[in-house]
């Protein structure tokens, strides 16, 4: 009755009770926010998911024009890789940093 069909009941935010200097004071908190931590990550590799069948989609309609035609959609891609994963790709540490907003960059 009082419940939404399809919509999962979850706080999205990190607990408010974390210590990132003192972590292990409160375990609770410390498992919540590993659980935030995972499903943040979890979201952003399933986002990554989605723009790759996006630009798997582009390659194939556009044919020889998919180097000008899915330009974006290949931005969007790299852009939603860096600095996400379980840290066993291999990159080069500089590309594990994390995501710069591209609006905050063009501004400096």
């Amino acid at each position: 009755m009082g419940r939404k069909k399809g919509v999962a009941e979850f706080d999205e935010t990190p607990p408010d009770d974390f210590d990132p200097a003192n972590p292990y004071k409160d375990p609770v908190a410390m498992l919540e926010m590993r659980e935030h931590l995972v499903r943040e990550k979890w979201i952003d590799i399933e986002k990554a998911k989605i723009l790759r069948e996006r630009l798997r989609w582009c390659y194939r309609i556009e044919g020889v024009n998919h180097l000008q035609k899915c330009r974006h959609l290949v931005h969007q891609y790299l852009e939603s890789t860096r600095g996400i994963g379980w840290g066993k790709d291999h990159r080069p540490l500089s590309l594990h940093g994390p995501k710069v907003d591209a609006a905050a960059a063009e501004s400096e």
